[in-house]
């Protein structure tokens, strides 16, 4: 591991020690008509079906759990649009330590509502508007004396998502599978950077890919020039769960050392893949959280490998969507 990293293996195995009880070990999916239609053999870790409905319970429930006695007195705050929220709060409220959460007032409903339902204060910022959440969230963390928890650019929340790769490892040995590209949906990069780290030590033969929507391809420029690159759009996205502007301080060495070339997907296509996931598995993916998917599906030329498996990092949608997505099939 490069010196200028954030955590190591040993990290992830501390945090699976902390919160193996707690978070629910996810499957990992295979249908034979995927398979076919996919034109390989092709897996799906299905994070949606994790507490909160996305892996993001995971480093949620790592970080609350290493606070110290001062921290859980004083509570935690946490900026997200909505799957860090959801996570941040239900691990925070399972072990009975204050929340207070920064969300955009322009996120899903249905996420503002559930981050409520699990405890926490929530205040809403203008996103549209182009206020800061990092700026609101450092102020109020000042203010009122909180820890705060940043959505990736923190090691026990990458230490958290990275149990997710313990998992993947250990399934994929149970299928008979040494070899394949694992596509992870990335916004910051926290779940591809901790998949990453406990690939490397348990299945080095396995590649992570990021996958991001086409207007904030972040971390594939910056996979590019080897440094991070901010992008700069007007252009909006359903995936609302990895629309960021720049991958980790602490995630992007990760990722740049172990991760092999990205791939871009577009809403439309994240929407195709939202549909096949419920024909063929019947799990419910959020756009953001099935790019992945949509990356096997739309974009097989840029996969090498007979085997591919696929991240559904999150399924936190409401109806509407679900039925736009359903539109793309019929």
């Amino acid at each position: 591991m490069n010196s200028k990293e954030s955590i190591t293996y040993s990290d992830i195995l501390s945090a699976y020690d902390r919160v193996k009880t707690t978070i629910r070990e996810t499957p990992l999916l295979e249908s034979s008509l995927l398979n076919e239609l996919a034109g390989r053999r092709l897996l799906v870790k299905a994070e949606c079906l994790q507490h909160t409905g996305s892996f993001k319970f995971r480093g949620g429930t790592s970080a609350i759990t290493k606070l110290s006695e001062a921290q859980r007195k004083n509570g935690v705050i946490a900026y997200s649009s909505g799957n860090h929220a959801q996570g941040v709060a239900m691990a925070a409220n399972l072990a009975g330590v204050k929340a207070l959460i920064v969300m955009p007032n322009d996120a899903p409903a249905l996420k503002i509502e559930n981050t409520r339902s699990y405890g926490a204060e929530v205040v809403l910022y203008d996103r549209p508007g182009g206020e800061d959440r990092e700026e609101i969230g450092k102020q109020l963390s000042e203010q009122r004396g909180l820890y705060l928890i940043k959505p990736y650019d923190n090691a026990e929340v990458i230490a958290g998502q990275g149990t997710c790769g313990i998992e993947i490892a250990a399934q994929a040995k149970a299928h008979g599978i040494t070899e394949a590209d694992v596509l992870v949906c990335c916004g910051g990069g926290g779940l591809t950077s901790g998949i990453a780290i406990s690939l490397e030590a348990n299945v080095p033969s396995m590649r992570v890919r990021p996958v991001e929507p086409t207007h904030y391809d972040d971390v594939i420029r910056s996979q590019l020039s080897g440094q991070r690159e901010k992008v700069d759009t007007r252009e909006t996205s359903i995936c609302d769960a990895i629309v960021t502007p720049s991958p980790g301080e602490l995630t992007f060495p990760i990722i740049n050392r172990l991760c092999a070339p990205g791939i871009r997907v577009s809403d439309t296509e994240a929407l195709h893949a939202m549909a096949v996931a419920m024909k063929y598995l019947k799990i419910i993916a959020e756009p953001g959280g099935a790019v992945a998917l949509a990356a096997a599906l739309s974009h097989p030329e840029e996969i090498q490998t007979e085997t591919v498996i696929c991240v559904v990092s999150g399924g936190n949608v409401d109806s509407a969507m679900i039925n736009q997505a359903l539109k793309v099939l019929s």
